[in-house]
């Protein structure tokens, strides 16, 4: 068996070498043990040698197995409403795709808005904005729809990467790259594994935080994000080339090519306005946020836009099931178990010295650059989002600032590295940039995430009344 076949194994072989340790003082053993599954789970994650689904979906057979859980504790996860808001937004997205809906308004925004360098760059942005809160997938949205289109611009203006990269095409990935962690950092839809923070949220603080309470935290500090990127961009990466009209014509072509709107579109573009305007309004007719998604789906079957059985060939949602399901179970049990509340008491006597705003303070950097240490946001979010919140609950701190900040900085820390998520490394992988020009941009733009987002951020924040 060579090396890369026994590293499926390295989860298990941790789990065998502290099994039968004893638990720390105050923590039952059934409490230690499920932490250890829940470790091995996410050492799987890193190592990505086996599918995301099938690493949850062990350590949740390891987990009845073993007799920690019953069978119908070990499936909670999969009947969680946060789940399948997640299910039915990445079947709604696979509609938006295969209608060609995404492309047309990526298209549409570039030909209306990208006149000049920085206007497409603008445009990217507007393209994202419009489809992040219904396309939950970043890697479909940034990857699958955006960035060939990208890289085809990029080529028409004459920049490949063998020849004449940074005339074009270094400016254009970057601003598609870094767009997408913003616009998935701004929707509670706009990545899937962003709902485990919101059950985080609901599981340590008792606040339910809805789509809308993401949104509203969101919407200022992430529209000045995306307003400057594209010039902020331009001094990081300045694009060489005098003259886009290549472009012009070329999107001009493409649209002509994709025809006029088809009834299919009119319908999904119709039902998505519908589904935003439901969340945006929940406080008014008390819908949930996965009930609306539930309707969409039905009015898009009825509406004709899209058959049930190509709905359901949406393989990414399913996969997404069984690991987001589990991993909400993994997370449960760990509160069940006592877990939570010994580590919390843990932490207790280690922050009496330190002032609230400190560990605050404390708690946000660690979040945002221990991102370097993973290779998936997801993975980074398992491991650390629920454990910097209970940290944060033993300071007399505005709790939903501390869950704003790790929720919105789960997505933006992915701009540090060229592996953090799917539509990185697609952008990343065109290769109009060198690795170490990527990780040095990269660190400039998490400043300026950092900036906006902790300053104009928490401005809009004091004026919300959320602390």
């Amino acid at each position: 068996m060579n090396e890369k076949n026994l590293r499926k194994f390295y989860p298990l072989l941790f789990i065998s070498l502290f099994w039968f340790q004893s638990p720390p003082e105050g923590l039952s053993l059934q409490g230690f043990r499920i932490f250890l599954v829940f470790l091995s789970v996410i050492f799987s994650l890193l190592l990505q040698q086996i599918p995301m689904a099938l690493s949850v979906l062990g350590g949740l057979i390891f987990s009845t197995v073993s007799g920690l859980i019953t069978i119908k504790a070990a499936l909670r996860g999969y009947g969680d409403s946060t789940t399948w808001l997640v299910v039915n937004a990445f079947l709604i997205a696979g509609v938006i795709i295969q209608t060609g809906l995404g492309k047309r308004i990526a298209l549409l925004c570039i030909f209306y808005l990208g006149k000049t360098m920085s206007g497409i760059g603008y445009a990217l942005c507007c393209a994202e904005l419009i489809l992040g809160p219904i396309v939950p997938s970043n890697t479909a949205r940034g990857g699958g729809i955006l960035a060939p289109i990208v890289d085809s611009i990029s080529r028409t203006l004459g920049s490949t990467p063998s020849n004449k990269p940074e005339k074009a095409g270094e400016y254009l990935h970057l601003i598609g790259a870094h767009a997408n962690l913003i616009t998935a950092a701004m929707f509670l839809t706009g990545m899937a594994a962003n709902p485990i923070v919101s059950k985080a949220a609901y599981d340590i603080y008792e606040i339910e935080y809805s789509w809308l309470d993401w949104a509203l935290g969101a919407i200022v500090p992430g529209l000045v994000g995306l307003a400057l990127l594209p010039l902020f961009t331009m001094y990081l990466a300045p694009p060489t080339i005098s003259s886009i009209k290549p472009v012009r014509k070329k999107i001009k072509q493409d649209l002509k090519k994709i025809g006029v709107w088809t009834l299919p579109e009119k319908n999904t573009a119709a039902i998505m306005i519908m589904m935003v305007s439901l969340w945006v309004t929940k406080s008014l007719h008390g819908v949930g946020t996965t009930t609306v998604t539930f309707l969409g789906i039905i009015l898009i079957l009825f509406s004709g836009s899209a058959s049930w059985e190509n709905m359901i060939k949406n393989h990414k949602a399913w996969d997404t099931l069984i690991w987001l399901g589990g991993l909400l179970t993994l997370a449960t049990t760990l509160k069940d178990h006592g877990f939570i509340t010994w580590f919390t008491s843990y932490l207790q006597s280690m922050l009496i010295d330190f002032t609230p705003f400190a560990v605050f303070i404390l708690i946000v950097m660690i979040y945002f650059y221990s991102m370097y240490l993973f290779s998936m946001l997801t993975a980074h979010i398992v491991a650390l989002a629920s454990a910097m919140m209970i940290i944060a609950t033993e300071i007399n701190f505005a709790p939903i600032v501390m869950i704003s900040c790790i929720a919105y900085f789960s997505n933006l820390s992915g701009c540090l590295t060229n592996y953090s998520t799917g539509p990185i490394i697609i952008y990343f992988g065109n290769g109009y940039l060198p690795t170490l020009k990527w990780f040095k941009i990269g660190f400039v733009i998490s400043l300026y995430h950092l900036t906006i987002w902790l300053g104009i951020g928490s401005i809009w924040w004091r004026i919300i009344g959320w602390w």
